[in-house]
């Protein structure tokens, strides 16, 4: 597993030869306990994860998220939107079947939002990873933590992109602002 930082790029090639096949990004998160004369509760914090699919021009192919939760070729498949961040390990989960994306996709980008607007200052534990999912129990690949809490509700938080006959990560990390990934557009462009 390697822990990632923002710009830092990951080949996926497999340790012992080949390209992966089946991997998964994974979102975790949790609301941060905020507290007034000893009384700490935490609010709900809807945080989520998109998938936007680009071919070679910039252009955008397809989407994956809350309101989709299926490329509409199938090879990309978001498990369900989790409004709370409650629960353990990750709370939302994009699966892709790399030899299934369309071959004039050739860049996936994840992001997160604040779809209910709070900020970054409200969670903490953030975190994404990629996961090689085709062996029998998945294998982190990938970690990178989303420490930048702060006054953005938004995060352009990495991108796969072909690279010779394979795919490569690359952390992001971009802080944005936006409740959809429509509002991140600006944001993704130059990291295309």
């Amino acid at each position: 597993m390697v822990d990632l930082s923002k710009g830092q790029k990951l080949s996926l090639s497999k340790s012992g030869g080949g390209q992966l096949t089946r991997v998964s990004m994974g979102l975790g998160w949790d609301a941060v306990a905020r507290g007034f004369l000893g009384r700490k509760r935490s609010v709900d914090v809807d945080l989520d994860a998109s998938c936007l699919l680009f071919d070679a021009s910039g252009q955008l192919v397809d989407t994956v998220w809350f309101q989709q939760l299926r490329s509409r070729d199938g090879s990309i498949t978001h498990t369900g939107d989790n409004l709370t961040g409650e629960g353990e390990g990750d709370d939302e989960v994009i699966v892709v079947d790399l030899p299934a994306v369309p071959a004039r996709v050739s860049t996936l980008v994840f992001t997160v939002n604040s779809f209910t607007g709070q900020d970054f200052s409200s969670v903490q534990n953030a975190y994404c990873r990629l996961l090689d999912t085709a062996q029998p129990r998945a294998v982190e690949l990938a970690r990178y933590e989303l420490t930048g809490s702060g006054s953005h509700n938004a995060q352009v938080m990495a991108k796969l992109a072909r690279e010779g006959g394979g795919w490569a990560m690359t952390a992001i990390g971009q802080a944005a602002t936006g409740r959809t990934f429509r509002d991140l557009l600006p944001a993704i462009t130059p990291h295309l």
